[in-house]
């Protein structure tokens, strides 16, 4: 099940890795090996394409349509599931149904336009939070992939 609204779940018990990112050009590749380097041989090695595909689109987003100086990318393992946090200081929500079929982009007519589809496609639930209350400082996209049994690296 896939969701703009479900909780996020990067706040789950497992181990927890963090990345700050420079807001840069090359931010979407070093993220893209920070994903690669954390699940390439463990029990997750079967998602290692579509998490790198997932954090590349989100980083890219930040770095396209923020202004923010640091990008930050928080990577949450568990035996069940792997999180990724992907957060900037620009304090917008996703709109409901974004990314969802209606909003897929046409094939082969647009450049850009696929990173929150392929969220919905390829992530088990995917949202995005935004934190500081009446005083919104920074939002977060995250997405999650549940285990896949039987698959290991």
């Amino acid at each position: 099940m896939t969701s703009t609204n479900a909780i996020a779940p990067h706040l789950r018990n497992g181990e927890s890795y963090r990345l700050s990112l420079p807001n840069t050009a090359r931010s979407a590749a070093i993220a893209r090996d920070f994903a690669t380097s954390l699940l390439t041989g463990s029990p997750h090695g079967g998602i290692v394409d579509d998490a790198r595909l997932c954090v590349t689109e989100v980083v890219t987003n930040a770095h396209r349509h923020t202004r923010t100086s640091l990008i930050g990318v928080h990577v949450t393992v568990d035996p069940e599931h792997v999180t990724f946090a992907v957060s900037d200081d620009r304090p917008w929500t996703v709109p409901p149904g974004a990314g969802r079929l209606s909003g897929t982009p046409s094939g082969g007519e647009r450049e850009g336009g696929w990173g929150l589809f392929l969220l919905e496609e390829l992530a088990s639930a995917w949202g995005s939070d935004v934190c500081g209350c009446c005083d919104p400082r920074h939002k977060t996209v995250w997405f999650t992939f549940a285990a896949q049994s039987g698959i290991a690296a």
